[in-house]
């Protein structure tokens, strides 16, 4: 897959198909439009991807993600994307108005088909809509594919929806919004050797401001770590049974796994809440806990 992010000083030379929109989480609704996408692209076209390296919400005040950038950009290079265009959202892209947003796009990206979602805005002021991609199309030689809203339980499958859930701590009802489950991806860093020390190392995967986490507490995980896949326990919070003032942060036993991982990327996939997280007495109590949670999450992966 070819990334990009210098959008106006780019020009594509292969025709596309392209779609367009913040992909936050990659979810069940974009699924359709990839599938339009990778439709067309076995014409002969190749498979592109347009969106921002930020929300745009987040120009002035920082809005949480579902998926980082890092995490996107592996999402679509799994789905077998040609190109990623990543735009930073500056303020001449917030300027541009919709007409000009067009011809950008048709004229760099060399595309032949467009395919967006009913709900898809751009340009100034979110003037632009599929009504003007439709009315555009014959005056660029694009043809242009609208792909109604997927829906679940009576709602269509949105961000919004599948952030609602995972603030509310419903994990496994937002993997069903994704179509997978949600995930933590990054380089394991070295933390305080407590677990070590008490016969459960851990790694420790510290996300970005802006992931959206899921309340504090054990999940039962997945981790994909060197092509290989294992189960685990993860505890997403701030460690309050350790002295001092942590951040908030991703840390994992693996089952059945030794080695010197510092450094690896990780994904850390939660597919089930056990507790809230817990501030213990001492030492002990926190390592007779862990054995509690170890065998729950045992329990819980043999039975799926």
């Amino acid at each position: 897959m070819r990334y990009e992010k210098d959008f106006l000083h780019l020009q594509l030379t292969e025709p596309t198909v392209l779609s367009l929109g913040k992909f936050d989480g990659l979810h069940r609704g974009h699924e359709l439009l990839m599938e339009s996408v990778f439709e067309k692209a076995q014409t002969g076209l190749k498979a592109a991807v347009f969106t921002f390296d930020v929300p745009p919400a987040s120009a002035d005040s920082l809005q949480q993600v579902i998926t980082t950038n890092e995490e996107k950009k592996k999402l679509f290079l799994e789905r077998g994307a040609d190109y990623l265009i990543e735009c930073p959202f500056t303020k001449e892209i917030m300027q541009m108005e919709a007409e000009q947003f067009i011809e950008e796009i048709v004229r760099r990206l060399c595309v032949k088909w467009i395919v967006v979602g009913t709900d898809f805005h751009f340009g100034h002021n979110r003037r632009g809509d599929y009504h003007m991609l439709q009315e555009y199309a014959p005056v660029y030689g694009y043809q242009l594919r609208v792909v109604q809203k997927m829906q679940y339980q009576g709602r269509d499958i949105s961000s919004t929806y599948i952030r609602e859930a995972l603030v509310k701590g419903s994990i496994e009802f937002a993997n069903e919004l994704l179509g997978y489950p949600y995930f933590i991806r990054g380089k394991i860093i070295h933390g305080n050797q407590i677990g070590r020390t008490i016969g459960f190392p851990t790694i420790n995967i510290q996300p970005p401001p802006q992931k959206l986490l899921p309340p504090y507490g054990v999940y039962v995980s997945r981790i994909r770590l060197d092509g290989r896949q294992y189960g685990g326990i993860t505890n997403i919070g701030k460690k309050p049974t350790i002295y001092g003032n942590h951040p908030a942060g991703a840390e994992t036993y693996i089952y059945d796994f030794q080695g010197d991982v510092y450094e690896k990327t990780a994904r850390v996939e939660l597919l089930h809440f056990e507790r809230p997280e817990m501030q213990f007495a001492g030492i002990g109590e926190l390592k007779a806990q862990l054995e509690k949670d170890i065998a729950y999450g045992r329990a819980y992966l043999a039975d799926q």
